[in-house]
């Protein structure tokens, strides 16, 4: 294909900075790779003075292949990386740091998970918890907030400040450093010695960055260190697909590039080269809703084609009835099942879809970070109700659900592995309220041996009590009450027509084991059927059809989302989804769904194409 006029601009840029504003399917990638090629062959720049950067490991092997394969070589000397692995590279030579002293993933839950039980805190879901608490040390530290001035949201905020000291005393004690130490101490050490500074300067003379839209305030302040005096920074990006500030990534630095380096050459890739021109008209529409971005306009290179549905169903059963018949026409008429992808919002919902997936016989693969609605603390306890009231004894069972909700029945008088209802009574035989919660555990457990799994979970939620306890863990987590109905919501909803707890719990160990069955085969490969993702997996994805589901105010925009600049990054996220999609785009919304009355999403007007 040949280079248009905005590609061949940035391919020939050589000195001072430059922002390249690269839409999707605007051939990023060949610009990176080109220039890089065209700086070695025509301006004669040594290898080892090139720095190119990404944020993945993948993207990086991938931006390294595609550089061999466009000079004909089998190896190079450019320093092609993420800022962990440069940034790490500068540290081992200044500290002789090796592998050895990145703490692995496991070490760190572990690490936490220790001081959280030493701390005595409570929770009731332990990896929820502990990923909260992980998540927020990153954060603090790759925004280098001050300690003091930083409030938690998953526990109070001097107990998180304590967690936080702990955290870090332990890991330097036993000599090792996280991947935002990686940053942290990269930046005080190029701060404090200007000599090492001036090493790594004299190496990086060009430094080109992909996905600029992800960076955050440390890596950035690194990168403009590294570059200076001669600020031969050339950084490629899209600020309509900035979807990660939860992680820390600040769209803003992009904004502010040219008030940052004022002069610097813009060039905006608007060609794209991926979707149908009714796919481009209604994405732009779309993202054109945001005030906070870069203007431009996206030219189309197909000049047809891209068709968008979008559809309005009375229930969620009914959206992904109509799902499956789609995806069963299309591979009648020759799209293959691979080149299909179903987008969600969050994770809950999938369990419905994969549901249908299955019972159509129809081949799938998840994205890694989907999880399974089955293994959830909320689910497990649901299971552990029936299984008590279906007659097992297990003490396990009862500790799980005893104070689920607020009974104040001690822990202590489980002292046995079976336990009986006579002997609870013995304990309590003094206190005649609660004797009178005791007789009333037994009377609901009997009650739910009576019922359907559908009907015993509304008598667990509403008869027993169970969203209340919900609503009360929420308050003390500092969450929405909401998040936590959606996932009783999805999981209710799964046990619709089965007549027996016995009937359900064998559909759930049969669902486990197929979403065990697909994760293999994505291990190995990853073209067996359609593709099932979030929203953020998506990005730097394309299929010829995608799906987008359960397209709801609450969902996207999610319910989080409150300030216009929550709002703005939910556009963004949308956007991105929309525009994987290379010839058609479906948009679904239900009605109703989990017996609730849903409006569509606002973004479906904001297309305003005719769909």
């Amino acid at each position: 294909m040949e280079l248009n006029q905005s590609q061949k601009q940035a391919i020939v840029h050589k000195d001072g900075p430059a922002l390249v504003l690269a839409g999707p399917g605007s051939g990023k990638t060949l610009v990176i790779t080109k220039r890089t090629k065209n700086l070695i062959e025509e301006h004669k720049i040594p290898q080892g003075n090139i720095l190119v950067i990404t944020f993945t490991r993948a993207a990086a092997g991938e931006m390294k292949e595609r550089f061999l394969k466009l000079v004909g070589a089998n190896r190079t000397s450019v320093s092609f990386g993420t800022f962990h692995s440069i940034f790490f590279t500068i540290l081992k030579y200044a500290y002789n740091l090796g592998a050895g002293n990145i703490i692995r993933e496991d070490e760190r839950l572990n690490c936490v998970k220790d001081i959280v039980h030493r701390m005595g805190l409570e929770y009731e879901d332990e990896k929820e918890f502990i990923a909260g608490l992980l998540s927020e040390i990153s954060l603090v530290k790759g925004n280098r907030i001050k300690l003091s001035g930083y409030y938690s949201i998953s526990c109070g905020d001097e107990v998180f400040r304590n967690i936080y000291r702990e955290y870090n005393k332990r890991i330097r004690s036993a000599n090792r450093i996280d991947f935002d130490d990686m940053l942290l101490l990269c930046y005080e050490l190029l701060s404090e010695r200007p000599d090492i500074l001036r090493l790594w300067q004299d190496k990086y003379k060009y430094i080109l960055i992909d996905e600029f839209q992800d960076i955050n305030i440390l890596q950035y302040d690194i990168i403009r260190m590294l570059a200076k005096p001669m600020n031969n920074l050339f950084v490629v990006g899209d600020d309509d697909q900035s979807i990660y500030r939860f992680r820390g990534a600040k769209p803003e630095i992009m904004l502010n590039f040219p008030k940052d380096y004022p002069g610097c050459q813009q060039i905006l890739l608007s060609t794209n080269y991926r979707s149908g021109i009714n796919i481009i008209k209604a994405t732009s529409n779309l993202i054109s809703h945001n005030k906070n971005r870069f203007q431009k306009k996206s030219e189309v290179y197909k000049s047809s084609g891209g068709q968008v549905i979008s559809k309005s169903f009375a229930t969620m059963a009914q959206q992904n009835q109509k799902l499956v018949e789609t995806i069963l026409e299309l591979c009648k008429s020759g799209v293959p099942l691979q080149e299909m992808a179903i987008l969600v919002r969050t994770n809950i919902g999938s369990g419905a879809i994969i549901h249908k997936l299955m019972e159509y016989n129809i081949a799938f693969c998840l994205d890694g970070n989907l999880p399974n609605i089955y293994d959830h603390w909320i689910c497990q306890d649901v299971i552990s109700y029936m299984e008590i009231a279906m007659g097992d004894t297990g003490r396990g069972l009862y500790l799980r659900i005893i104070n689920r909700p607020k009974r104040y029945i001690s822990r202590e008088c489980f002292d046995s592995p079976e336990v009986d209802f006579e002997s609870l009574k013995v304990y309590y035989e003094d206190k005649e309220w609660m004797l009178e919660r005791i007789d009333q555990l037994e009377y609901d457990l009997a009650m739910i041996s009576t019922m359907k799994p559908f009907a015993a979970i509304q008598y667990i939620r509403r008869g027993i009590g169970y969203d209340e306890f919900l609503k009360e863990y929420a308050e003390l987590r500092k969450m929405n009450a909401e998040e936590l109905y959606d996932v009783l919501d999805e999981i209710q909803e799964s046990s619709r027509g089965f007549n027996t707890f016995a009937e359900w719990f064998t559909h759930i160990e049969e669902y486990k084991e197929e979403v065990k069955k697909q994760a293999q085969i994505n291990r190995y490969n990853s073209s067996q059927g359609v593709h099932i993702m979030t929203m953020h997996s998506s990005k730097g994805l394309e299929f010829n059809t995608v799906f987008l589901v359960d397209a709801n105010e609450g969902i996207t925009p999610h319910k989080k989302a409150v300030l216009p600049d929550d709002i703005e990054e939910e556009r963004r996220l949308f956007y991105v989804a929309m525009t994987r999609a290379k010839e058609q785009l479906y948009i679904f919304n239900p009605k109703e769904r989990y017996n609730k009355e849903m409006m569509p999403s606002r973004f479906i007007d904001e297309i305003s194409i005719k769909l």
